[in-house]
């Protein structure tokens, strides 16, 4: 997994009032959640607690899991020393019972996995019935056309990004995979597709920041999915 822990705080800092991550990704996320007062949901790679902090104020009861220690210490000052963090990687087994979440949110988190299957395994397993997945990836519409040279669309392939902070670079690695393969992913581990969303940037950025806001504006930049957990159907 991509080294976070090496640039925690400052990633945190450029992410936090952003367009990208602020008013586009993690905006998307929230206008699919609805109303989540009082359910219980885990923030599968929750960095250092945006998305969290937003669902919390919503009245949700937040778990939060991350591969980065850096990462957690900075969402702990944000959260309160009370807050449930863990340093969990998303692709191992969760530390968590079966059922022991309403909803799953993973904003960001399965374009760096090579293979879903286990994590979405884990997800499922999890959730109670009926209980959803919401998770954003990048666009493999995007991906697929401004990589270069261009790869074939439809294999599961990885390139890798060179990211800069504070005049240090830092690579960073991706993996792309058809959008079929995505649903097919989501199927294979008995989720059931619900909302399938290309979201726009959120329109109170361009007041905020009226000169990026046009290079931003009416472009793909995401994907993001709600799979349901079907509930358990009795019988003999």
């Amino acid at each position: 997994m991509n080294d976070y822990d090496s640039f925690a705080e400052a990633y945190s800092a450029e992410t936090e009032n952003n367009i990208l991550n602020e008013y586009w990704a993690r905006s998307s996320i929230m206008a699919l959640v609805g109303d989540v007062a009082g359910r219980r949901i885990l923030d599968a790679g929750c960095g250092s607690g945006p998305l969290s902090a937003a669902l919390r104020e919503r009245g949700a009861a937040v778990t939060g899991i991350d591969a980065s220690a850096g990462m957690l210490a900075v969402a702990r000052r944000r959260l309160g020393d009370d807050a449930d963090l863990h340093v969990v990687d998303v692709r191992d087994p969760l530390p968590f019972a079966d059922g022991a979440f309403d909803d799953v949110v993973a904003s960001l988190v399965l374009h760096y996995l090579e293979d879903w299957g286990p994590t979405l395994a884990e997800m499922r397993r999890v959730l109670r019935p009926g209980g959803r997945l919401i998770a954003s990836v990048n666009h493999p519409f995007v991906e697929h056309l401004t990589q270069d040279p261009r790869p074939s669309y439809f294999e599961n392939t990885s390139y890798t990004d060179e990211w800069t902070f504070d005049g240090r670079s830092f690579p960073m690695t991706f993996w792309c995979r058809p959008l079929h393969a995505m649903t097919d992913a989501f199927t294979a581990a008995g989720f059931r597709l619900a909302v399938l969303s290309e979201p726009q940037a959120d329109p109170a950025a361009r007041e905020l920041f009226p000169d990026d806001f046009p290079n931003f504006a009416g472009k793909l930049g995401f994907l993001v999915f709600v799979v349901e957990a079907p509930p358990s159907t009795a019988g003999g």
